[in-house]
């Protein structure tokens, strides 16, 4: 496998979200996290839970029933990564570390193994290395490491430019949900190219299930075949439509391919962001 280069419970009665949680529930018990199953949590490296930054969470009680999914479906660390993206998204760094501030305290009194960092979903610009040398944006957990979005129609030499770039400033950039992406999507040559760079790659749950098309599934698949893939994050937005599906996305690599491949790119990959924090 290609490997990273050296990652009081509180009962709410009035918890509803009618056929969505329903769903959900079903996505645990296929994701073998309530069967008995003897595996670590697993890990969430892209979610937007912190509430009211962004277009995830929209007040502290969405972040508390996103937090709820993400620990049925096994999920036991989580770095939120709202995203910053000019003219769209560009909320100042201290309000979303105050923000982050009720996430950790929601998390505790969910559960006390289930643990929260705060990173950030980049939106790739210019300016990218002053703004995280001045953190102005976070890296993940405090790592080297950075999720980095790009446009779905960003062409492949203003990837290549802006992820260099991070690589020669001592950052690690993981380009987020490379299933959007033209230019990804349609070369999985240049996929390679940036693996080899020591760029890592991430696609979302909902893209692996099949709950984003069969051809986005079918692509996934090869990137996995390919052993091109790096971590999985659910992207999970809100408690109705765009929830965390990231058990069912573990159950369906560990049946395609092994629980130990599941395990390399649920936990031992995010492991080691939190083992290289600095």
């Amino acid at each position: 496998m290609r490997m990273i280069i050296q990652s009081r419970l509180i009962v709410f009665s009035d918890y509803e979200c009618g056929q969505q949680l329903q769903e959900h529930q079903k996505c645990c018990r296929q994701s073998g996290r309530n069967d008995g199953m003897s595996i670590k949590g697993i890990y969430d490296i892209h979610c937007h839970i912190v509430p009211g930054v962004d277009d995830g969470a929209t007040d502290i009680g969405e972040t508390v029933k996103l937090l709820r999914m993400e620990y049925e479906q096994g999920v036991r660390t989580v770095i939120a990564t709202p995203h910053f993206r000019f003219r769209m998204f560009e909320t100042p760094a201290e309000k979303v570390r105050e923000q982050f501030r009720l996430v950790e305290k929601a998390a505790s009194e969910i559960s006390p193994d289930l643990h929260v960092y705060l990173g950030c979903e980049f939106h790739a610009n210019m300016e990218m290395l002053p703004m995280l040398r001045e953190q102005k944006v976070m890296t993940m957990a405090g790592s080297r490491y950075v999720l980095t979005e790009f446009s779905h129609n960003s062409e492949e030499s203003y990837i290549r430019e802006r992820l260099s770039a991070l690589l020669s400033g001592g950052y690690k950039p993981i380009m987020a949900h490379i299933e959007r992406y033209e230019a990804t999507r349609n070369s999985p040559d240049f996929v390679e190219e940036l693996a080899d760079m020591g760029v890592y790659m991430q696609i979302n749950a909902d893209s692996i299930t099949g709950k984003d098309g069969f051809f986005t599934k079918r692509y996934c698949n090869r990137v996995m075949k390919q052993d091109l893939l790096h971590f999985v994050g659910s992207d999970c937005h809100n408690s109705t439509k765009r929830i965390s599906r990231i058990g069912e996305a573990y159950r369906v690599v560990t049946a395609k391919f092994g629980q130990d491949y599941a395990d390399e790119l649920f936990i031992r990959n995010p492991e080691r962001i939190l083992e290289k924090k600095k």
